[in-house]
C-alpha cells in the first residue's frame, strides 16, 4: 500500500503536514508545488487500497480527480480552509474543512491533534496573515513575545518563498523546505540551526522594496489595486505585498496584480482585515478561488481589468 501527502507549498500547507507527520509518522510520496499550483490531486497515481492525505488544497478545484480516486478505492483524508463547494459523500472520504476567516489548515490540524504541535500552527497562521489567530494560539504555548516574533518571521518567510509561476522561481523548492524542517519538533530549534530564515528574509526585503517603489496604484472607492510588472521578483513578492498593504489599511480591500507576458495577470485579493469576507466570491467570478479573507486569480485577462475593478469595488 502506498501513501501520498498532497499539500500546498506555502507556510500553511508545509506546517500542517509537518504537524501531522510529527504526530503520525509515515513514509509517504510528497506532491506539492508553488502556492498557485493547487490542482494537484491528478498527480497522485494511487491504486485501490492506497491512501491520500490532502492539506491546504481547494477541494472545489480538485473535484474530478478527487472523485476518481475515491471511485478507484483510495482512502482520502482532507484538511482545508478554502471554499470547497459541495463535499462528496463517500465512505472513503474524511474531511476536516472549515472556511471561517480566522482559521487556516494548520490550525485545523492542531485542533485534530489536540494541540500536540501548536507552535508550528502559529508559524502557519502568521504565514497566512492571520495575526490574531496566530497570537491566540501562541498564548497557549507560554512563549515569550520575542520567540513569538521569531515564529512570525519564519511563517512570513516560508509563505513568501511559495510565490512564483512555478517551483523554478522559488528560492527553495517546497519539498526541500519540508524536508529541512522535518527533523525539528520545535520551530525555534529549526530557526537556531539553519540559515534558511535569514536568507529568505534578506531576499524578501529586497523584493518588498522593489514592490513599494514600482507598484502602479489605482485607488477605488472601497479599496486599492496595486499593479506590479512582469518580473520574477514581482511574482515572488505578490502575496507578501498583499498581506503588507492589507495590514497597513485594515478598513479597505486590496488587490495586487502581477502582469505576465501573455497579457494576463495573477491577482492576490485581500478583504478588509476588519471585515474579512468576500474575497473568494469575487475571485470565483473570474476563474479563481481561495478563502473568504484572501483569494486569488491565476489568469485574469487584461481586457477584463476594468470589469474586475468594478466587481472589486462592488464586492467590498
Amino acid at each position: 500500500m502506498k501513501r501520498f501527502d498532497i499539500f500546498n507549498g506555502d507556510a500553511d500547507g508545509i506546517c500542517a503536514l509537518h504537524q501531522l507527520r510529527l504526530a503520525e509518522p509515515a513514509d509517504t510520496i510528497l506532491i506539492t508545488g508553488a502556492k498557485h499550483e493547487i490542482t494537484l490531486l491528478h498527480r497522485a497515481h494511487a491504486q485501490p487500497g492506497d491512501s491520500v492525505t490532502v492539506l491546504d488544497i481547494s477541494l472545489d478545484s480538485n473535484r474530478d480527480p478527487l472523485i476518481a480516486l475515491l471511485d478507484r478505492g483510495v482512502k482520502i483524508d482532507y484538511f482545508d480552509h478554502h471554499f470547497p463547494g459541495p463535499i462528496p459523500a463517500h465512505a472513503l472520504l474524511t474531511t476536516h474543512i472549515d472556511t471561517s476567516p480566522d482559521i487556516c489548515t494548520a490550525l485545523l490540524v492542531d485542533r485534530h491533534l489536540r494541540g500536540r504541535h501548536t507552535r508550528w500552527a502559529v508559524v502557519a497562521a502568521y504565514g497566512d496573515n492571520l495575526h490574531r489567530a496566530a497570537h491566540q494560539a501562541a498564548t497557549t504555548c507560554a512563549m515569550s513575545s520575542s520567540d513569538e516574533g521569531k515564529l512570525r518571521d519564519l511563517g512570513e518567510a516560508i509563505n513568501y518563498n511559495a510565490y512564483g509561476d512555478s517551483v523554478v522561481e522559488l528560492a527553495v523548492d517546497p519539498v526541500d523546505m519540508y524536508r529541512a524542517i522535518q527533523p525539528y519538533s520545535d520551530p525555534l530549534e529549526f530557526i537556531a540551526s539553519t540559515p534558511v530564515l535569514a536568507e529568505l528574509q534578506a531576499r524578501r526585503t529586497e523584493d518588498l522594496e522593489l514592490a513599494r517603489g514600482l507598484a502602479v496604484i489605482r485607488r477605488l472607492a472601497n479599496g486599492t489595486l496595486h499593479i506590479l510588472p512582469d518580473a520574477a521578483w514581482a511574482r515572488r513578492v505578490q502575496g507578501e505585498f498583499a498581506n503588507l498593504v492589507a495590514r497597513r489599511d485594515r478598513t479597505r480591500a486590496h488587490a495586487v496584480l502581477t502582469a505576465h507576458a501573455d497579457g494576463r495577470y495573477t491577482a492576490s485579493v485581500r478583504a478588509p482585515l476588519d471585515c474579512p469576507q468576500g474575497a473568494d466570491v469575487l475571485c470565483r467570478k473570474f476563474g479563481g478561488n481561495g478563502r473568504v479573507a484572501a483569494a486569488g486569480i491565476d489568469g485574469l485577462d487584461s481586457a477584463r481589468l476594468d470589469e474586475f475593478a468594478a466587481a472589486f469595488s462592488a464586492a467590498f
